[in-house]
């Protein structure tokens, strides 16, 4: 009976042993877990950061074919290329007509042309463009959408009637030419042209960044005048 419970006895001081051995192991390994995790988040956050900035980049490219400056938490992660320097977003139709009237000793003379234009509307990227990326939000920077540019596709004479001595001059056609664009590029500004390239922009972007973070737009500086270059 004696030799049966010797054993017993020696059992149980080696099983408390293994079992304040494993314990400790487990303590340990649930501190250093806990010690640094700090580090491992913040590493995390670092990666997921840099994953939003390739993402920003390729849309960018994709979108203007131009590498933007990118920084995550104030470092700069990406330098500023720019092979172009302007980035059209849209382009609308617009339709312009203008009269000259002009009479003179009783004599009358009339031209009326009707114009169509192509107006394009965008960010003239000479002004800056840069994109910070923070755990909060990503802040994307660039300056007022405006009227780039109108391309004339066509034009078409209403009226061309000469009086008997008020006689039409070729500077009469070429003044009423000349007003044609400038009231293309006037009538794509009132018509809100530039605002709805801003949205178009911030649109393009969401589709293409699928991010947990708000994606906030901030312009600055001023667009150009409503005329043409």
């Amino acid at each position: 009976m004696l030799k049966s419970a010797n054993p017993a006895r020696i059992c149980w001081p080696l099983a408390f042993t293994l079992i304040a051995l494993i314990l400790a192991i487990v303590v340990v390994v649930i501190f250093l877990r806990v010690e640094t995790w700090p580090a491992r988040t913040a590493q995390q956050s670092t990666i997921e950061l840099e994953k939003l900035g390739k993402d920003l980049r390729a849309a960018f490219i994709d979108i203007a074919h131009l590498q933007p400056r990118i920084t995550i938490n104030n470092r700069v992660y990406i330098e500023q290329t720019t092979p172009v320097t302007e980035l059209v977003v849209l382009s609308r139709r617009i339709e312009v007509e203008h009269e000259l009237l002009h009479t003179w000793v009783g004599s009358s003379k009339r031209v009326k042309l009707h114009g169509t234009f192509i107006a394009k509307a965008g960010f003239d990227l000479e002004q800056g463009l840069s994109i910070d990326i923070r755990p909060e939000e990503i802040v994307v920077q660039l300056p007022y959408a405006q009227v780039l540019g109108v391309e004339q596709e066509q034009v078409d004479v209403l009226a061309f009637e000469n009086g008997l001595w008020n006689r039409i001059s070729g500077q009469d056609l070429q003044t009423e030419l000349s007003a044609l664009p400038q009231l293309a590029w006037k009538r794509a500004a009132e018509n809100g042209l530039p605002a709805e390239a801003q949205r178009t922009l911030q649109q393009q972007l969401k589709e293409r960044i699928h991010t947990t973070q708000p994606l906030r737009l901030v312009f600055k500086g001023q667009g150009k005048a409503a005329s043409p270059q």
